[in-house]
């Protein structure tokens, strides 16, 4: 989606070889080859449904396998939902936690462990700024950001020393479709707080990645 799109072109653009992760990869074709064609890197595509442990573990199996060496790790597949938490259904609720949390904390334990092994490598967190209040009518969106804030600080902390950053980027209201999957199109938050462009979030996210902050 937006964000993702973002980050894409963002690290193509600093040269960077990508591994673009996403369930229906017909979608990412054109991206792939233009993204090939003007900066001259290597974009893989690979289809998984990041919500399935297993086909996780296939992801990280598939890049072991084929000897690709993952430097910079980006969480940013998520998605949210506008409804009171007991009018929700609760496989809904459960896929939320899944993609938002469960996802995003394996892939940076399997990951992670890699880093580490070689004493280099950052992970990037998509949190928001949803993460530092409770959210009545998106509880779990916010609960799930919340806990991806704590995790990443906690990671950093741990991992410093063995030459491994982990950024948590916090956004506010973003120019994506979020706001459309999310059923937020007429939200105050939008509306009141203005909207930014993505490619100026991920410019911020990007580079306070490579800084390692």
């Amino acid at each position: 989606g937006g964000l993702g799109r973002s980050f894409a072109r963002e690290c193509a653009s600093h040269g960077q070889n990508l591994i673009l992760v996403t369930r229906t990869g017909s979608k990412l074709r054109g991206l792939k080859e233009k993204l090939e064609k003007t900066y001259g890197v290597d974009v893989e595509i690979y289809s998984a449904d990041l919500s399935v442990e297993e086909e996780r573990r296939k992801l990280f199996d598939y890049t072991i396998f084929n000897h690709m060496i993952v430097e910079n790790l980006i969480n940013n597949a998520g998605f949210g939902n506008a409804n009171a938490y007991l009018e929700t259904p609760w496989e809904l609720q459960k896929n939320m936690v899944d993609i938002n949390v469960v996802a995003l904390m394996h892939l940076s334990h399997l990951y992670g462990n890699e880093m580490k092994k070689r004493r280099k490598g950052r992970i990037l967190n998509v949190a928001s700024v949803a993460a530092f209040s409770a959210g009545p009518y998106m509880s779990v969106y916010y609960a799930s950001k919340a806990f991806v804030f704590s995790l990443s600080q906690a990671m950093y902390e741990e991992l410093k020393g063995y030459g491994v950053s982990v950024t948590a980027l916090c956004p506010g209201p973003t120019g994506t479709n979020f706001e459309n999957t999310a059923g937020l199109t007429n939200s105050k938050m939008f509306k009141v707080f203005g909207v930014e462009k993505a490619d100026s979030v991920v410019k911020r996210g990007y580079k306070g990645m490579m800084r390692g902050k």
